[in-house]
Formats: structure tokens, sequence, C-alpha cells
């Protein structure tokens, strides 16, 4: 039995992988490409963070959909790409469980870029620190995500 959860894993390793080389293809168009180990990296990263959130992911996806919003991202250079996606992968699960899932994984995604893009001007620290946070207050709150303390005025203004 153990040994058919092992192929089932490897199998959905492959399938991972594959998806991400998939975007890797479309995204090398604009400069950005992830190499095979920093792929593994991604899926270790994910994989770790899932360990300490407590989460377990039935699904695959979610490595995805953080490449294909965040890629043209001015903030985001073939230098700085799978050190912010590792980041993205972090952020994105700690507040999967912070939000106890009253968002959805789009929602959250298209937030953070538009955070990270907006208000963050591309600081990770300032995204998970800050801005995630009071997300989050909003959310549980019944309140706007983009809330501001000030007459409901959004981060940026709007």
């Amino acid at each position: 039995m153990e040994n058919f959860y092992l192929q089932i894993i490897s199998k959905r390793k492959q399938i991972e992988i594959a998806n991400i080389k998939k975007c890797n293809e479309y995204i090398s168009k604009y400069g950005l490409v992830l190499s095979d180990n920093q792929i593994s990296n991604l899926l270790e990263r994910r994989k770790e963070t899932l360990k300490q959130t407590g989460r377990v992911e039935f699904r695959e996806g979610t490595i995805d959909k953080l490449i294909k919003e965040f890629y043209d991202s001015l903030y985001i250079n073939q230098e700085n790409y799978a050190i912010t996606l590792y980041e993205l992968i972090e952020i994105f699960y700690e507040y999967k469980n912070e939000t106890m899932d009253l968002i959805t994984d789009d929602e959250l995604i298209r937030f953070m870029k538009k955070s990270f893009d907006g208000v963050c001007q591309g600081d990770l620290e300032y995204l998970s620190g800050t801005v995630m946070y009071k997300m989050r207050e909003n959310l549980l709150n019944g309140k706007p995500l983009d809330a501001s303390e000030e007459e409901g005025e959004g981060y940026e203004g709007d």
C-alpha cells in the first residue's frame, strides 16, 4: 500500500513539474525562466510551507497561479524571480490559514498581486507583514479586503 502512495506522489510531482515548465515556455517571452533546480526548490518550499502551516493540498496549481499572476510585475526580474516566488508561496499559505479559508485562492492571489505592484512597490516584507495582516483583519471583521482605517479608503486611495 505504501508503494501505491509513493507512486501517486511521484506522478503528482511529475504533473506539477510539467505544469511549471509550460508556464516557463510562455513566460520566457518576458525574460523569466525557472531552471529545473529552481522548480524543484519551489516544490520543496511549498511542501515545507504546507507542513509548517498544517495544510494539505489535494490539487496542483497554486504555484502555476502565482507564476501566471506575478510574471508581469515591474518588480520581478530574472535575478529575483525564483526568490520572489519562494516568498509568495509562504505568504499565500500563511494567509490561507490566517483567513480561515474565507477567501478563495484566486481572490487571495489577485489581492497579493494588486498590493505587491501597488502600495508595496515590490516589497515582500511590507506585503506579508503589513498589507496581508490588515487584509486578514478586514476580512475577519466583515470589511472590504483593502479598507484602511481612515474613512474606508483603500490602501491606494481608491
